[in-house]
């Protein structure tokens, strides 16, 4: 294992979320942090003392004027915590789990909430020994993940038990609990993991198109440098030199069979560019999330007030993932328009859907309806969760982004988009074999000979689910591929 990540509130990246959320690093708050937290804390003592706070001085929600303190300040934020980790759903997978906790520590690192600093030693112990509470998956509609973060406290605090490891119970001040659970953390620990799958499986649907286009054998006219740099999105642009890199490593521009190609070829650059620029939006938005004090009420150092705000609310992260997930159910719909066209004799010059045995053999008839199944579901998924709201707390709190929504079906959708980028890649295989030709650049061939050597070469009717199955895997070896 390499040496720790140093947390200071500030620097955590997307790709530093996932190295611990996967266990590949262990994590450490840097002292100049743990010195914030300690001041945030003191000043949230002094400004308790001269004011009223919510959530230290005062409950929470519609209960935000009844006053809270004295002999009962440990047992109110107990009971808080009791009562909002609800445990409904089902329980978060390890990697989420890691990666909420990791992505908590380091806001609390920025010294904006208040929380006692042995709180925040207990849960970076917990990171470091590999501690994992049970967190469960319902209860949050984008307005801080009140239930599971609770659920990470009371594991803390020794209230409830450990699904894997312990760590020594830790007690509560006045002010903890809240303090703990206002955050995303979860929420952004979900969506930084569906990002990463999702900007995976755009960069792998580059050599799968290229592959169909090879067997389709398309327009080089497409892609031309000329072309884009007319309409510079960024994501098309970089969608064009990446099919250019793939095919013409060589240079060799030689025309294709079509005046104009199906839209599957023609249309890839500029449909996919606006899920790469998605990804880089989100990937933006959520390391600014990951940083942010954003605790309610905002506990500052620097003056010593508190600031009782609205920083709890996920639009941001909420719209991008709406934004995502449409822009991949767009390149989905072209990737199931490619497989149509590579099973259609009057594009490949092949047998109908790639047959390879008798007269009226099915061939990969099936990957149709495997593909329309998956892209259906993906189309679900893509459903925007941000044109709805909630009003709860008896009226005083009356907006919810949906964020949680929105992280849970960038999930499903990636699956989905593996499915039918996979159905694709089976089907192009098949049909630069039946050819008996490969593709002529370097990259390209490469990658060609690579997955022909691991994709089953069985021609006659079979079933294919394997073949799918397996494709699926190996996109995983086509992503950043040079």
């Amino acid at each position: 294992m390499t040496d720790p990540l140093v947390l200071d509130g500030g620097s955590l990246t997307c790709d530093d979320v996932l190295r611990v959320a996967r266990g590949d690093r262990a994590v450490v708050v840097a002292p100049t942090a743990a010195e914030i937290v300690r001041a945030s804390h003191d000043t949230a003592l002094s400004a308790s003392s001269t004011r009223p706070v919510y959530g230290r001085t005062t409950g929470v929600g519609a209960n935000r004027d009844t006053v809270v303190g004295g002999d009962d300040a440990r047992a109110h934020d107990l009971r808080l915590l009791l009562s909002h980790a609800a445990g409904v759903g089902e329980p978060l997978d390890a990697d989420v789990v890691r990666a909420a906790m990791l992505v908590r520590l380091n806001q609390l690192a920025a010294g904006g909430s208040g929380i006692h600093p042995r709180l925040v030693t207990a849960l970076e112990t917990a990171l470091r020994t590999g501690a994992l509470p049970v967190v469960h998956d319902g209860g949050t509609i984008g307005t801080g993940d009140l239930s599971p973060l609770a659920e990470i406290a009371l594991a803390l605090t020794g209230h409830v038990p450990w699904a894997d490891g312990a760590v020594e119970p830790v007690g509560l001040a006045p002010g903890d609990a809240l303090a703990f659970m206002s955050s995303s953390a979860v929420t952004l620990a979900r969506a930084v993991l569906a990002v990463d799958e999702l900007g995976r499986l755009l960069d792998a649907a580059h050599p799968v198109a290229a592959l169909s286009y090879c067997a389709l054998a398309g327009s080089p006219e497409a892609f031309a440098e000329a072309v884009h740099a007319r309409r510079p999105h960024p994501g098309s642009v970089r969608a064009a030199a990446r099919m250019r890199e793939l095919l013409w490593h060589e240079g060799d521009l030689s025309p294709g069979r079509r005046i104009q190609d199906p839209f599957g070829l023609r249309a890839f650059p500029q449909v996919h560019g606006p899920a790469l620029d998605s990804v880089d939006q989100l990937r933006r938005i959520l390391e600014i999330e990951v940083n942010a004090a954003a605790e309610n009420p905002l506990v500052d150092v620097a003056t010593g007030a508190v600031f009782h705000h609205g920083q709890f609310s996920t639009a941001y992260p909420a719209l991008a993932l709406d934004q995502l997930r449409a822009a991949v159910h767009h390149v989905a719909e072209l990737s199931a328009a490619r497989l149509g066209d590579l099973v259609e004799p009057d594009f490949t010059g092949l047998p109908a859907f790639l047959a390879g045995g008798p007269h009226g053999s099915s061939g990969l008839m099936i990957l149709e309806y495997v593909a329309h199944d998956a892209l259906g579901r993906l189309r679900h998924s893509a459903g925007p969760v941000t044109m709805g709201t909630s009003v709860i707390s008896r009226g005083v709190e009356d907006h919810a982004s949906f964020a949680p929504h929105a992280a849970r079906s960038a999930a499903s959708a990636a699956a989905s988009f593996r499915v039918l980028l996979a159905c694709e890649l089976v089907a192009a295989v098949r049909a630069l074999r039946l050819a008996d030709t490969a593709p002529h650049g370097r990259l390209l061939a490469s990658i060609f000979h690579d997955v022909d050597a691991e994709l089953p070469d069985e021609r006659a009717d079979h079933r294919v689910g394997r073949e799918v199955a397996l494709a699926g895997t190996l996109l995983d070896r086509l992503v950043g591929r040079r």
